[in-house]
């Protein structure tokens, strides 16, 4: 082998400036003279070819310009871990130690006696290793572990490293840089294109507390993933976006201990593909953004019922998506600990063009969310949209068999198939009246005016008032208007309402950014003003 070439140079990760890459081929290419380093590079842009030249392949490339040749001079491979750790950290032979004039060293500024250089720098270094718990060694060229043990010896009380983007070829690298540190809880070796075993091999102990793991963007597969598994008994979050995962396997005996798992960026076959995962038990939060999946599915469940399928699953994220179904959104509410939920930038949300009325469909579909797109549902606004969804959908509902008597009320299975709550939120608040049935009216301003009496409990001498309010209009306007009646700056109104339906009981209107609509405000109410 050439000098500067490791002998192992076939299949290793190396960079050249700020370009990374793998090598594929070591040896001559006709008709020049020397060794060259055929390098498949991440970035397709900085090759030329596809590993052919002159009419010869001498390597093969996923990307037909992803090729090039480079001297191994030009070729960087690496430093080992702790080598790395000392120069991102400063504490290298160079940089710990100054040497004074005399009979002095300077650490920092402290001058202290000359005691013999090499023991005190040495000294102070170690010092200085043993405090570190929290190491990243991004972008640091980290290639091999280095001697063995001399990790634990020098960095003992290590527990997070960040080893993303370096050169590690192998997972095999990964632990034995991992199996010198006792008590690993956090470790992220994303962004390096690694190799990792297709077999089942022995299971080393280097994971055995570790507790949160990133893979991104390291090429691992999903059948990889559960072989290593088996060396992750502690594990509670794994990411892996960006790695190409398209098939999944169940995982029935690792991953149990797992509560949070990101697949994001990832293109599924479909959405059935999450079937073989959906029996991991401690599931807290899976997140699926960019995954390609149309559909949502729990097949075990009918309406109404919960699914046996991601028992603990409460954080949920499947935004940017295909999903262009309202019954993917029906499924959800199936999840029977699902409490917040992220599904912007999907098709079914254009089937709504009113933003406000998208919002309330989904919370009044999903019953026991509590977040949505990371907003918290307040409890008006889940009051407010599930009786706007029982009066918008009411003509429905009677047209498909419902009924006000509960013996005669018999909705077909196609509504029941598109409202699977319609049933619990008409025993929840009573079916809709055939008065207050809204159905999809067009958006004309008569049609959103709401007639409201205002008055002043507190103050007998104003006589109330009637007025027309459009239910768009928010409550800081609304309070401008009272200013205008009552003279009464509206940082000092205090308002509220009540309705019939209420059972005189008051909703206060606490938010000065929401419309009249949100609070479910309708024509009839009596808007309550104090100050």
């Amino acid at each position: 082998m050439a000098a500067g070439v490791p002998p192992d140079a076939l299949g290793r990760r190396g960079c050249s400036g700020t370009d990374y890459g793998t090598v594929r081929y070591v040896g001559s290419v006709a008709p020049t003279a020397g060794i060259w380093l055929g390098v498949e590079w991440d970035d397709p842009q900085r090759g030329k070819h596809d590993g052919s030249y002159e009419g010869t392949q001498y390597f093969k490339c996923r990307h037909p310009k992803g090729g090039s040749f480079i001297r191994p001079n030009k070729a960087n491979f690496g430093v080992d871990f702790l080598t790395a750790v000392k120069d991102r950290y400063g504490l290298n032979d160079k940089q710990d130690v100054q040497c004074g004039t005399g009979d002095v060293v300077v650490f920092g500024t402290k001058a202290v006696e000359f005691v013999g250089m090499d023991s005190v720098a040495e000294q102070q270094r170690q010092v200085q290793l043993n405090k570190l718990v929290d190491i990243s060694v991004r972008e640091c060229a980290v290639s091999h572990a280095g001697q063995e043990e001399e990790i634990s010896r020098t960095c003992p009380n290590m527990r997070h490293i960040n080893l993303s983007k370096n050169l590690i070829s192998s997972w095999e690298t990964v632990i034995a840089i991992a199996s010198q540190v006792q008590n690993l809880e956090t470790l992220n070796v994303s962004e390096n294109k690694m190799r990792f075993p297709s077999t089942s091999t022995f299971t080393s102990s280097a994971f055995s507390n570790l507790k949160i793991l990133a893979l991104n963007q390291t090429e691992i597969t999903w059948t990889e993933v559960l072989l290593c598994a088996q060396g992750w008994p502690v594990l509670e979050e794994l990411y892996l976006s960006s790695n190409n995962i398209t098939v999944l396997e169940r995982s029935d005996n690792v991953l149990q201990t797992l509560k949070l798992l990101d697949l994001s960026d990832n293109q599924l076959l479909d959405g059935n593909q999450l079937h073989l995962i959906a029996q991991l038990p401690r599931l807290e939060q899976l997140i699926l953004r960019n995954t390609g999946i149309s559909s949502i599915h729990f097949p075990d469940a009918g309406f109404g019922c919960k699914t046996k399928m991601f028992p603990s699953l409460k954080r949920l994220a499947i935004n940017d998506n295909k999903i262009s179904q309202w019954s993917s959104i029906n499924e959800l509410d199936k999840l029977p600990s699902l409490r917040a939920l992220q599904c912007s930038n999907n098709p079914f949300m254009d089937t709504e063009k009113n933003a406000e009325t998208l919002i309330q469909l989904i919370i009044a579909k999903i019953g026991q969310l509590e977040v949505l797109n990371n907003c918290e549902i307040l409890p008006a606004e889940r009051r407010g949209a599930e009786l706007d969804y029982c009066k918008i959908f009411g003509k429905d509902w009677l047209e498909a068999g419902g009924h006000w008597n509960p013996e005669k009320n018999k909705p077909s299975e196609e509504f029941l198939a598109a409202h699977p709550r319609y049933t619990t939120l008409c025993l929840k608040y009573g079916a809709p009246e055939e008065g207050e049935l809204k159905g999809r009216q067009p958006l004309t301003l008569k049609n959103q005016l709401l007639t409201l009496t205002i008055k002043c409990p507190e103050k007998p001498e104003q006589k109330p008032v009637e007025k027309k309010l459009p239910e768009s209009m928010t409550i800081q306007k609304v309070k401008g208007l009272l200013y205008r009646l009552f003279k009464i700056p509206g940082s000092e109104l205090k308002l509220s309402y009540e309705s019939s339906k209420l059972e005189g009981k008051e909703v206060e209107l606490d938010n000065d950014l929401k419309p009249l609509q949100f609070y479910s405000i309708e024509s009839g109410d009596c808007v309550l003003v104090r100050w």
